[in-house]
């Protein structure tokens, strides 16, 4: 389980990082500003789910404490980027990032399902730290450079800091539980 575990978890990076999809290689850094919009508030939601099994599994205070975060802070930039994109009367796009973060979600909520106690907490833990590690290089390397939009450039600047901001959380978390 371990080894699958890790196994998963590095995938997951190397798809965000590299953008490889199941049906052949496309680059992230080439996706137009509301692709890249469809992916962020794909990426949010996620972690949000992940976040709400969190808060159902765990009774670590450490890790209920960051869950609530996460649910916090991703909702508010979500809700900030939905009234962004009604302003911009436009609407995100579905794309081949988004659907292969889908579908590497659902692999990983059915695999922390099956844990709990310490075990669950430190999977939780490790998926968050490279789950933010992953999407922030994201963000900073391939989508703030290739937005067009100044304003929806902004609020990725904006998330971006309070993202990394879950990285050290996510790092100090995941030190607390060795």
């Amino acid at each position: 389980m371990k080894v699958k575990s890790k196994l998963l978890q590095v995938s997951f990076a190397v798809v965000l990082i590299s953008g490889c999809a199941i049906a052949g290689t496309q680059n992230p850094a080439e996706l137009n500003d509301l692709e890249i919009a469809h992916v962020a508030y794909t990426a949010d939601n996620i972690d949000i789910r992940y976040a709400h099994l969190a808060l159902a599994i765990s009774n670590n205070p450490a890790v209920r404490e960051f869950a609530e975060t996460m649910v916090r802070d991703h909702t508010a930039v979500n809700q900030q980027a939905l009234a962004l994109l009604y302003k911009l009367k436009a609407s995100p796009v579905d794309n081949f990032l988004s659907q292969q973060l889908t579908v590497q979600s659902e692999q990983l909520v059915n695999e922390m399902k099956q844990l709990s106690g310490a075990e669950f907490d430190a999977r939780y833990a490790n998926n968050e730290l490279a789950y933010h590690k992953a999407v922030n290089g994201l963000v900073e390397n391939s989508f703030i450079p290739n937005i067009e939009n100044m304003q929806v450039k902004a609020l990725f600047e904006k998330g971006l800091t309070i993202f990394k901001a879950h990285e050290r959380h996510a790092e100090t978390m995941t030190s607390s539980l060795k």
